[in-house]
């Protein structure tokens, strides 16, 4: 491979913290970023929604999957199969737990803030885990505020943030941006502006897309 780019390669994942491939997505880039420490990487999480038109205060999850997938046996099913691939890279899905489907607009709005602040994958990392594994209700602000604690930031200047609706037009923009470039479902991940992957691939899938964007990048500072 050519020499790798001096400046971090921008990796773009496009997600819904309520999606479960997205979860198992998240995990194999870290799998496949651990493949190539010699990268350096600025990964940035873009906001989609799986479901917009769920209203502020969520729904009752039970009768909300049901009208989705019916009461056949088939969401069981899917969740069996989620469960058996979660484990296989650290994840302990528990959806039994998960009491509320939230609106996650406002998870959105604050994932988007937490980038200015560093450690936004920590707390992608963290609400993942708090609606998969702890079956929190990450559309309410309080629990949102408390999770950001657990990432490592203020929780008041958190629940600050939430209470001022501030960003809402910008995640709703880029949810928008997604959308005209063909994003239908998540995740979708964008290496460096110009390789894309949809779906949570396997990590070496994905650590091809980073050697191929890194390659260029490098040929690019070569030439220039």
């Amino acid at each position: 491979m050519t020499d790798t780019p001096a400046q971090p390669l921008v990796i773009d994942v496009i997600s819904d913290v309520v999606c479960p491939w997205c979860f198992l997505g998240k995990k194999r880039l870290e799998k496949a970023l651990a493949m190539h420490p010699e990268i350096p990487v600025d990964v940035r999480w873009r906001p989609f929604q799986l479901d917009p038109t769920i209203p502020e205060g969520g729904l009752d999850r039970k009768a909300y999957m049901e009208k989705k997938f019916g009461a056949d046996g088939r969401l069981a099913g899917i969740h069996e199969r989620l469960s058996r691939l979660g484990a296989e890279d650290g994840i302990a899905f528990a959806f039994e737990a998960i009491g509320r489907s939230p609106n996650t607009l406002d998870a959105h709005r604050l994932i988007r803030w937490s980038y200015a602040y560093g450690g936004q994958n920590d707390l992608v990392d963290a609400l993942f885990r708090a609606y998969f594994e702890q079956g929190r209700d990450i559309g309410d602000r309080a629990i949102l505020a408390a999770i950001a604690e657990e990432a490592g930031f203020d929780p008041k200047e958190a629940r600050a943030f939430l209470d001022s609706g501030e960003a809402g037009d910008l995640v709703q923009r880029e949810i928008g941006m997604a959308q005209e470039i063909g994003v239908q479902g998540v995740p979708f991940f964008i290496f460096a502006g110009k390789y894309a992957v949809s779906g949570a691939e396997a990590a070496e899938t994905l650590a091809k897309a980073l050697t191929q964007a890194a390659g260029d990048a490098g040929d690019a500072a070569e030439a220039s």
